[in-house]
């Protein structure tokens, strides 16, 4: 059974609101994420789902339960969560200003100083970028591009495991998790240089087929475009 996902990233978080570096740490949704949130539920109040999961950060969890609340036509029981489906891994630079890992990543990566991270992977490459990051972090742990992969792969795995019988989901990630998929498996990206950055509360569709192959098929979307 073909499986399509609507993957949505998390509402506006407070470290969001101030322009921080945000992993694996975690802080919760702003009243503007949650009037935002609100407004994706209401979108996609009519859309059926089989299922619903999340990472197992909090603020995607919450994101969740704002959008299962407000769905008038699915029912979902408890919310399963996915550890492989949290955002990138930045090490010691979590809880940072975002200039200043971006700073810091062009100076490693021998480049022009920049805090634009887009001119920053479209000089060196996506791939080169993720070992850049690592290499600039003090303590080397933010993950690197075998990493990612490796978790990506695990991600999508568990996905098709848990949804062999569901032929409409919804998963909530976050914003550099689902960028990083699109980069991969989205018709429209090249695989190696930026994409957009998904808004908060958006829409990203995929694709999942028996065989376990994921595409990327809608990237970025405003929710009102799925509504039934």
């Amino acid at each position: 059974m073909t499986t399509e996902v609507y993957l949505v990233r998390h509402g506006e978080t407070l470290f969001n609101r101030l322009g921080k570096v945000q992993g694996w740490c975690d802080t919760p949704l702003t009243s503007q994420g949650i009037s935002d949130l609100k407004k994706t539920a209401e979108a996609l109040a009519e859309v059926h789902f089989d299922n619903m999961y999340s990472s197992d950060l909090k603020r995607a969890i919450d994101t969740v339960h704002l959008i299962k609340d407000g769905n008038r036509v699915s029912q979902i029981g408890k919310i399963k969560k996915f550890p492989e489906f949290r955002e990138v891994f930045y090490g010691s630079f979590e809880g940072s200003e975002i200039d200043h890992i971006w700073k810091a990543t062009s100076r490693t990566a021998g480049i022009r100083e920049t805090s634009d991270v887009t001119e920053i992977i479209n000089t060196i490459g996506i791939y080169k970028f993720r070992e850049v990051v690592k290499k600039a972090d003090p303590r080397h742990l933010a993950e690197n591009t075998e990493e990612l992969n490796l978790r990506m792969a695990r991600a999508i795995d568990r996905l098709k495991a848990a949804t062999q019988r569901e032929k409409r989901v919804l998963l909530v990630s976050h914003g550099d998790f689902i960028k990083t998929l699109g980069i991969k498996y989205w018709e429209q990206s090249d695989g190696l240089h930026d994409i957009p950055f998904p808004t908060n509360g958006s829409v990203t569709r995929g694709v999942l087929t028996d065989s376990g192959k994921f595409e990327i098929v809608d990237y970025n979307c405003p929710p009102e475009e799925f509504e039934a």
